[in-house]
């Protein structure tokens, strides 16, 4: 019958890689069936429960270290636990920094040129840790997780005021100049920088950028939060910022699980102000288009990277820059699939916009009759038909609507599209084209024309005279859609200091602080690192913590 002992040690710490080692250790020992080596929170306890490892009377707390074997018998159960100090000093001896500072500022005396601080210990602590690295003026690669969402919101707008990159937390992938931090492939140098909530995708898409034959400038880890609508996407606005002012990084790759819609708005309309060529793979997220402007549209992880490297290798012309349109958009349509792919389209580019047949609910215009912001109308919808004949035949409800934006001095342009073919109004460019004349000088006007050579109204004739009339003609949606987008960038304006570019182009130096394997990697890429010996303040005690932190300020 097995027999299993175990060993309470109060307060005690270890990072979780050591443990794990630990826990490998016991279970090669002889006799020894299994073993548990975990700090004792809730959930840790619950996973030996599950296991049949956790012994009945029990109660250690969060902040303990409990260690649990199960043996063939009593003597080699005990025999284990002995072990236990031998194995722990065999592994910690493998780390081979001969003084380990006992504080973050002792670390940074130690190591002055430190850039970053990799955190990673227990995400209870993790915040306090992250804040104090700001206040020394470094940036964090925040690896911990349960890290509260109001602690990540107060570090990412504390970094921001600083000019410092918070990186998570629950970032698990970055690339710094050459050196990766936390879980990242070796790959080369090159013009691609990244900017992604998602360190797996960063480490699948940086991977095969270099199999390729492409590289990797930076690769900028966000967070899997911060494109959330409460953090609104600081660390990846600060980020694309950065990469679109490096000289060394000739194309950008946005990659993220599906941001909220109002954050992809604002960080697409960053993006299209970068001046350099972006690769977007918001997983999930409906492309509009394939390209819009400088905006490329993945489908896939491989396909980021494929389009990244593709873009790489293009000499390129000086991405053509118009002027921005001002004043709101305002789509007037008698087609609704026609509205609904423009709508699709604009929805990444333009906030806010609304209409009557929206994709999304916060979309939804509260009166039809009375235009909001951008909008798109579907003029065939029934709201409008009752005893009308539908906008494709008649043009008298489009014409009062169309005078209407155009009295609006808030209105900057006006969409139309002119849907020809059998059925359709004979001469739509004879009752539009002197609309569109008297307002063109004051509003642009611009027309989507569906229809064929061999249609009854001649489709070239009709783009002639509405072209006559003032009107920016276009035969499709993808193309309007990229025009205005273009119109209408977003006038993105930086309030805050930026990064400091010339510290990214530094070999790249750094202070870890929880997990020993970080430092080891660090260490193997040839960076300068110092790994803390850090504890919990006052072993773990949180109202002692609490009070000495009190103290302290």
């Amino acid at each position: 019958m097995s027999v299993t002992k175990y060993d309470i040690r109060r307060g005690a710490y270890y990072d979780s890689v050591l443990l794990m080692q630990l826990q490998r250790g016991l279970i090669g020992l002889p006799g020894v069936l299994d073993a548990g080596v975990v700090m004792a929170t809730q959930a840790n306890c619950e996973l030996l429960a599950a296991n049949q490892l956790l012994p009945n009377s029990i109660a250690p707390s969060p902040d303990d270290l409990l260690i649990v074997v199960k043996a063939d018998d009593d003597l080699s159960a005990a025999d284990a636990i002995n072990q236990v100090d031998s194995l722990l000093a065999q592994k910690r001896s493998s780390v081979s920094q001969d003084f380990r500072p006992r504080s973050l500022r002792a670390a940074a005396n130690q190591l002055p040129e430190s850039n970053w601080v990799l955190v990673s210990v227990p995400g209870r602590y993790a915040a306090g840790v992250a804040r104090e690295a700001l206040s020394l003026g470094k940036h964090v690669f925040l690896y911990s997780d349960n890290v509260s969402l109001e602690d990540e919101i107060a570090l990412k707008k504390t970094a921001r005021e600083k000019g410092l990159f918070v990186m998570g937390p629950d970032c698990g992938t970055a690339i710094i100049n050459g050196i990766g931090l936390g879980f990242a492939n070796r790959v080369r140098r090159g013009p691609i920088g990244l900017v992604g909530a998602s360190g797996t995708g960063l480490q699948a898409v940086t991977s095969h950028i270099h199999n390729l034959g492409g590289g990797i400038s930076h690769a900028i880890g966000t967070g899997g939060r911060d494109l959330k609508s409460d953090v609104g996407a600081i660390t990846a606005h600060q980020a694309l910022d950065l990469l679109a002012r490096d000289p060394q990084t000739k194309v950008i790759v946005l990659l993220s699980k599906p941001p909220s819609p109002d954050v992809a708005t604002k960080l697409l309309g960053a993006a299209k102000a970068a001046g350099k060529p972006v690769i977007v793979d918001f997983i999930g997220y409906p492309p509009p288009a394939r390209k819009l402007g400088n905006l490329h549209f993945a489908a896939s992880l491989s396909e980021t990277a494929e389009l990244a490297v593709s873009q790489s290798s293009v000499i390129s012309d000086q991405l053509s820059v118009r002027d921005t349109g001002s004043g709101y958009l305002r789509g007037l349509f008698s087609g609704g699939t026609l509205a609904y792919e423009t709508l699709l389209g604009l929805q990444a580019t333009l906030s806010p916009l609304y209409s009557n047949a929206p994709m999304t609910n916060n979309q939804l215009l509260k009166d039809p009759l009375r235009s909001e912001c951008h909008t798109i109308i579907d003029l065939g919808d029934e709201f409008f038909m009752v005893g009308r004949l539908h906008p494709m035949i008649d043009n008298d409800l489009r014409i009062r609507r169309l005078k209407q934006e155009a009295a609006d001095p808030a209105v900057g342009m006006i969409l139309l599209d002119v849907v020809l073919g059998e059925g359709s109004h004979i001469d739509p460019a004879g009752e539009l084209g002197p609309v569109i004349k008297e307002i063109s000088n004051k509003k642009e006007v611009v027309v989507i024309v569906i229809g064929t050579a061999d249609d009854p109204q001649n489709v070239q004739s009709q783009i002639e005279r509405l072209n006559d009339a003032g009107a920016v003609v276009f035969r499709t949606v993808t193309a309007t859609v990229e025009y205005i987008s273009s119109r209408f960038g977003q006038d993105v304006k930086n309030e805050y200091p930026p990064v400091d570019l010339n510290r990214f182009s530094q070999p790249l130096a750094a202070i870890n602080v929880g997990l020993e394997s970080f430092y080891d990697s660090l260490l193997s890429q040839g960076a300068q690192v110092i790994h803390v010996d850090w504890r919990p303040p006052a072993g773990g005690n949180e109202k002692l913590a609490s009070l000495l932190a009190k103290m302290k300020k």
